[in-house]
């Protein structure tokens, strides 16, 4: 039976890619010289340090410009709440999604099951698993799932006939 695979994944190269573009920039702005202004990524995890809040906004649009230059949707990452560090300096985890929470996997399924297509949804660790028997079926619900989840960026791979 012809199946594919919805998942959340992003291109982690190119994340890296994007947070040491960033870094390179950060060091060499004039408005950032004589300042705590960084960021790192470690473990899906990135790290921005800044002097105020107000500097790590820049610091966030400089890596939001870089991820999309590189290709990467901006809606992978998640950003954190600002803590405050020793001094006067505040940082911000910015998590980067990898796979379907069980609540968005849940929402998919629904909204295949609601869409009355003759396919069969099933969750499978961070992905959900689409088959049915015909592709024009299959197609209808990739549209189905791109139009109810759009503060995700779903794929679609592992497409089999």
């Amino acid at each position: 039976m012809p199946s594919f695979d919805t998942v959340c994944e992003p291109d982690l190269p190119k994340v890296r890619n994007s947070v040491d573009n960033s870094a390179k920039e950060i060091t060499t702005r004039f408005d950032f010289k004589g300042t705590a202004a960084s960021i790192e990524l470690k473990d899906k995890e990135i790290t921005l340090i800044g002097d105020a809040e107000f500097q790590l906004d820049q610091i966030m649009d400089v890596l939001t410009n870089k991820m999309t230059k590189q290709g990467v949707d901006v809606k992978f990452l998640d950003k954190g709440d600002v803590q405050k560090m020793g001094g006067d300096k505040v940082k911000i985890v910015v998590k980067v999604r990898n796979g379907i929470e069980t609540e968005v996997a849940k929402k998919i399924t629904r909204a295949i099951k609601d869409s009355k297509l003759k396919v069969t949804a099933a969750i499978q660790g961070d992905a959900v698993r689409i088959t049915g028997a015909k592709r024009d079926d299959l197609q209808a619900a990739m549209a189905v799932i791109r139009k109810e989840i759009t503060d995700l960026p779903i794929s679609f791979n592992n497409q089999r006939d």
